[in-house]
């Protein structure tokens, strides 16, 4: 069929991924018992890599835990690049609801600062994200719902389709990077949600008795209220909204 030939050229060795996300695929018409399901499988391996990690997640693993045969699994979904699509989508889930904003040039700013707060929360609940939504692979409903919602924010805008996009893509490349930056200090722990305060104590630790050998570091460091909740996230955030209205003015 011309159609599924079509799929399987774009999407190369990740059209079974599309299937999954995209097709509708539930289960088989034979085989395992009715209790088993895509959404349950895909449920009980997002469980195994919030509590572990990705690392954490086997189709065996998961078998044991729904107390089915590893077969029996495979009749739902292929392996686990599959699964793991699945588990992505999951975890993203719906995108946040349209931010009310008043109507007008400001609005766009208003819903990516909520846009961008609801993606960090994305990852701080699932910091394995940050590993597993790499490279080449298929986009589901649920994260593509959240592309949409950022896009539709600049839709009104003078920027183009592609400028649209890059925007988007810049924001969620920063709130990424903080998120790798907390869970690099502590996945999982209390300590993550405060990256000041923890980049701050292990600068000053570096530093004793070496600030006149990085004489800005530790000039910066003293002047820091590491008392403040995620001044880098908001302080990279709007500066990259400052540049981006910047650059919509001289547009």
């Amino acid at each position: 069929m011309a159609g599924d030939d079509e799929k399987r050229s774009v999407f190369g060795d990740q059209a079974g991924s599309v299937e999954l996300l995209w097709g509708g695929r539930e289960r088989p018409g034979r085989g395992p018992k009715p209790a088993l399901s895509l959404e349950r499988i895909t449920r009980t391996a997002l469980a195994l890599a919030d509590a572990g990690g990705l690392g954490a997640v086997s189709m065996q693993r998961i078998a044991t835990e729904l107390d089915f045969s590893k077969m029996s699994l495979y009749r739902y979904v292929p392996g686990k690049t599959e699964l793991v699509a699945l588990m992505i989508d999951m975890a993203m889930g719906e995108p946040p609801p349209d931010t009310p904003a008043p109507a007008g040039a400001g609005r766009w700013r208003v819903v990516l600062r909520a846009w961008a707060k609801a993606l960090a929360e994305v990852y701080e609940r699932h910091p394995w994200l940050l590993g597993a939504a790499v490279g080449p692979r298929v986009m589901g409903p649920n994260e593509l719902g959240w592309t949409e919602r950022a896009v539709a924010a600049l839709a009104d805008t003078d920027l183009s389709g592609g400028e649209q996009f890059d925007a988007v893509v810049v924001v969620s490349g920063h709130v990424r990077a903080l998120a790798q930056v907390s869970a690099s200090m502590g996945l999982g722990s209390a300590r993550a949600k405060e990256p000041e305060q923890v980049m701050s104590a292990a600068l000053n630790e570096l530093l004793a008795g070496r600030a006149d050998r990085f004489p800005a570091i530790a000039a910066a460091v003293a002047a820091t209220d590491v008392t403040a909740r995620d001044q880098a996230g908001e302080f990279g955030l709007e500066r990259i909204l400052d540049g981006l209205e910047a650059y919509m003015s001289r547009a």
